[in-house]
C-alpha cells in the first residue's frame, strides 16, 4: 500500500478504527487466511450504574481498567492509560463489568446460586494461590490478590458469578454449528473484490508557515497534551550475584569425609559384573537340552536360532541388578559359573533360561585414602550448595526485614548499579539503543508493579545467579511541560491549522467526484503540493494477506462502502484527510472454490459461542434493566485519561 498508509500506523489513533473494523469483517477475512494509574477520588455518585437493582460500585472502574491494561501490556509494554482509555479500552472494559453483573444478577433473580462452599473449592483448584507444597496457601493467595489489585470480596463476587454464568449458559454455547447459508455468505464475502483510489490531502500543504503566538501554543498545547504523554519510566537500582561471589566454606572435615566413606561403604567395596548371552525357552528340558549342546561347543546364537529364539547380549550387571532383569536363582547361577562357560538353566517369569557368560568385570575395594579425593569433590559441592542456599535466604529474609538494599549489598561484597530511566519493554528513555542487563531484563515485569525502595531477591539464569533490585523512582506516565517538547508542539499546532483546510479541500474534492470529475482531476484542480493517490484494485483475502491484519483505515472504509460512491476520512492527528473512491465491486463465483464454505464453517463456528454469550447477556441486560451513571463514569474516564486538572 501507499506509504501514507504506513505513516497512519505511526500513530495510536488510526488504532481503534482498525479495531472497529476487523469487529465487522474479521469473520469474513478469516476464512479468507484459510501503567498503573493512581485514582483519587470520584464524583456523580457511588454507582457505576444499576443493573435490575444491583449496584455496581464505580470504585471497581478503575481497577478493573489498571487490571486489563495490566494485561495490554502483555503485548504492549509501553501502552499508557490515557492511550488505552483513547484507543476505546475503558469502554470495553465497562462493559465486561456491565455484563458480568447481569449474568450474576439474572441467575439470582431465577434461584441459581454458588454458595461459599463451591467458591473455596474453586479457589482451592487455582494453581496461583497453591504455595510450595502444591496446596492452597492462605499467604499467598492474598499477595496474589494484592499484586493483582483486586480485594478478596471483589474476587469472590466475580467468581460467584462466573460460577453461576456456567450454570446459565454452559449448555447454551457449547459446540454451536454454524449453519451453511450463513457460512455461504461469509465464504462470499473472501472472494469480494474492490476497485478504486485513496487519496490523502495531507495537512501540511496547508500548514501556515509562521509560528503560533505563545498563548496560541499554550491553549493549543493544554487541549492536546494527550498527543505527549511521555509512558512511564522507573530508574532501578541492582545488585547481580552468583555462588562464586559469595564467600562461603565449603572445605569438608576429615571427619565428615570418614562418615561419608562409612555411609557408602558398598561403593567403595569389592565388586564384580557380568555380561552374558541369553535366550528364553519355555520348559526345563528343553533349557537342559539346548544348554547340552552349547556346551558341547555349539555357538549360543546358532542354537539360539535353530531353536526358533533369538539370543540377546546383556550388558555387564552386578548380582543384584541381574537379578532383576531376570531372576535370584538365574542371578544366583551366572555368579557361580566360570568365564565363558555355560551357565546352568535357571527359571524366570517368562521361562527358563539359556545363556553363557561372556566376560567378567572385577573392581578391587578402594581404601579411604583412595576415595578420599572423590568424596571431597562431593562433599564440597554439596556443602556450597547448601552454604549458598542458606546465605541467599539469610539475605532474602534481611531484605524482608527491611534492610536497605545499599547495606545487603556493602555486606556482601555486592556492586551496586543504577539504571537510566527505563521503560516497560526494557529500553532506556531516549536511548533505545541501550541495552540493560540480561539478568535485570528477566525481573522487569515485576519491578513495573513494585513500590519504591522496597528491594527484591529474586533467582536468574535458571537459578544459577540472583539479582537483588528495587525501584529507584518511578515516573509515572504523563504529558511533559511545553518548554520540553516546544518543537514538537509547534509542528502540531501547524498539523492543526493545516488540518482545518485540509478538510476543506477535502470536501470540495468530494463534491466535485460526486458530481462526475475523475478524482485525479479533483485534486489537481487545488493546484497544492503534496497530494498522493493510489489506485487500489484488490480482494479481501489478498488485503489480509498483504497487511497481516493491520489493515489502515482507508481500506476499512473501501471495504464497507457502497458501489460508485466517494466519502472522506480523517487522518490521525492531524496528519489530513483521506479520499477513498469506491468504483467497482466483484465477486468469484463461490462454486469454483466449494472447499471454502467448509474452511468458513470450521472457522467461525468457534466464533459463536462469543456472539451467542453476547446475545444471552444482551437479552438478560434488557429484562433486568441497566442504567449507567454517565457523570461517574466521565469523571473517571477524565481522571485515568489524566484530564482530571484540566
Amino acid at each position: 500500500m501507499i506509504s501514507f498508509f504506513r505513516r497512519f500506523f505511526a500513530s495510536k489513533v488510526g488504532l481503534p478504527l482498525v479495531l472497529a473494523f476487523l469487529a465487522l469483517i474479521a469473520v469474513a477475512f478469516a476464512a479468507g487466511d484459510l501503567s498503573s494509574t493512581n485514582f483519587t477520588g470520584i464524583s456523580g455518585g457511588d454507582k457505576l450504574a444499576v443493573v435490575g437493582s444491583r449496584d455496581i460500585p464505580l470504585s471497581d472502574l478503575p481497577s478493573a481498567a489498571n487490571a486489563e491494561l495490566r494485561g495490554a501490556r502483555q503485548q504492549n509494554p509501553t501502552l499508557t492509560m490515557p492511550e488505552f482509555v483513547a484507543q476505546g479500552g475503558l469502554d470495553a472494559v465497562i462493559e465486561q463489568l456491565i455484563g458480568r453483573y447481569t449474568v450474576g444478577e439474572y441467575g439470582r433473580t431465577h434461584g441459581l446460586r454458588a454458595g461459599d462452599n463451591l467458591v473455596n473449592s474453586e479457589i482451592l483448584k487455582i494453581p496461583a494461590f497453591q504455595g510450595a507444597t502444591g496446596e492452597f496457601d492462605q499467604k499467598t493467595y492474598e499477595a496474589a490478590l494484592q499484586n493483582a489489585g483486586i480485594s478478596a470480596q471483589t474476587f469472590r463476587r466475580d467468581l460467584e458469578d462466573g460460577l453461576i454464568e456456567q450454570q446459565l449458559l454452559r449448555s447454551a454455547i457449547v459446540a454451536p454449528q454454524l449453519p451453511e447459508k450463513i457460512a455461504r455468505q461469509y465464504a462470499a464475502l473472501v472472494l469480494e473484490k474492490r476497485k478504486g483510489a485513496i487519496a490523502l490531502i495531507p495537512s501540511a500543504a496547508f500548514a501556515p508557515a509562521g509560528n503560533p503566538s505563545e498563548a496560541q501554543l499554550a491553549a493549543w498545547y493544554k487541549d492536546n497534551r494527550t498527543q505527549f504523554i511521555r509512558p512511564e519510566r522507573r530508574t532501578l537500582r541492582f545488585a547481580v550475584f552468583g555462588g562464586d561471589s559469595l564467600k562461603v566454606n565449603a572445605t569438608p572435615t576429615a571427619a565428615e569425609i570418614a562418615a561419608r566413606y562409612k555411609r557408602d561403604a558398598a561403593q567403595y567395596a569389592a565388586s564384580e559384573k557380568r555380561a552374558i548371552t541369553t535366550f528364553v525357552v519355555p520348559t526345563q528340558d528343553a533349557a537342559k537340552s539346548l544348554a547340552a549342546r552349547i556346551s558341547a561347543g555349539a555357538p549360543i546364537e546358532a542354537v539360539a536360532r535353530e531353536a526358533g529364539f533369538t539370543a540377546s547380549k546383556l550388558e555387564p550387571q552386578d548380582r543384584e541388578a541381574l537379578a532383576g532383569s531376570t531372576s535370584f536363582a538365574f542371578a544366583q547361577n551366572a555368579f557361580k559359573a566360570a568365564k565363558g562357560a555355560v551357565i546352568e538353566p535357571a527359571q524366570g517369569t517368562l521361562g527358563w533360561y539359556v545363556a553363557r557368560l561372556d566376560s567378567i568385570e572385577s573392581t578391587p575395594a578402594r581404601s579411604l585414602a583412595q576415595a578420599t579425593p572423590e568424596i571431597t569433590e562431593a562433599l564440597t559441592a554439596e556443602k556450597r550448595a547448601a552454604a549458598i542456599a542458606d546465605r541467599v535466604a539469610e539475605i532474602e529474609s534481611e531484605i524482608d526485614g527491611g534492610t536497605a538494599l545499599a547495606d545487603v549489598a556493602k555486606a556482601n561484597g555486592l556492586t551496586v548499579e543504577t539504571t537510566p530511566p527505563l521503560l516497560a519493554n526494557g529500553q532506556a528513555f531516549g536511548q533505545p539503543d541501550l541495552q540493560i542487563v540480561p539478568q535485570l531484563a528477566q525481573v522487569l515485569q515485576t519491578a513495573f508493579q513494585m513500590e519504591e525502595s522496597e528491594p527484591q531477591l529474586a533467582p536468574v539464569e535458571g537459578g544459577q545467579q540472583f539479582v537483588i533490585f528495587e525501584v529507584a523512582k518511578v515516573e509515572e506516565a504523563a504529558a511533559p511541560a511545553l518548554a520540553q517538547v516546544r518543537d514538537e508542539a509547534i509542528a502540531g499546532w501547524k498539523r492543526a491549522q493545516g488540518a482545518i483546510l485540509a478538510k476543506q479541500a477535502a470536501d470540495r474534492i468530494v463534491a466535485k467526484v460526486r458530481g462526475g470529475t475523475s478524482l485525479e482531476a479533483a485534486m489537481a484542480a487545488e493546484n497544492k503540493p503534496g497530494f498522493d493517490r493510489e489506485v487500489i484494485d484488490i480482494s479481501r483475502r489478498e488485503l489480509l494477506a498483504q497487511q497481516r491484519g493491520r489493515i489502515a483505515p482507508p481500506l476499512v472504509l473501501l471495504f464497507s462502502m457502497a458501489e460508485g460512491t466517494t466519502k472522506p476520512l480523517e487522518g490521525p492527528r492531524n496528519l489530513g484527510w483521506y479520499i477513498v473512491d469506491l468504483e467497482d465491486i466483484s465477486t468469484l463465483p463461490l462454486d469454483k472454490e466449494p472447499e471454502l464454505i467448509v474452511q468458513t464453517r470450521q472457522q467461525l463456528g468457534a466464533s459463536l459461542t462469543g456472539e451467542y454469550r453476547q446475545q444471552a447477556v444482551a437479552a438478560m441486560r434488557k429484562e433486568l434493566g441497566v442504567t449507567r451513571n454517565e457523570a461517574g463514569i466521565a469523571t473517571v474516564r477524565k481522571q485515568l485519561a489524566g484530564d482530571a486538572a484540566q
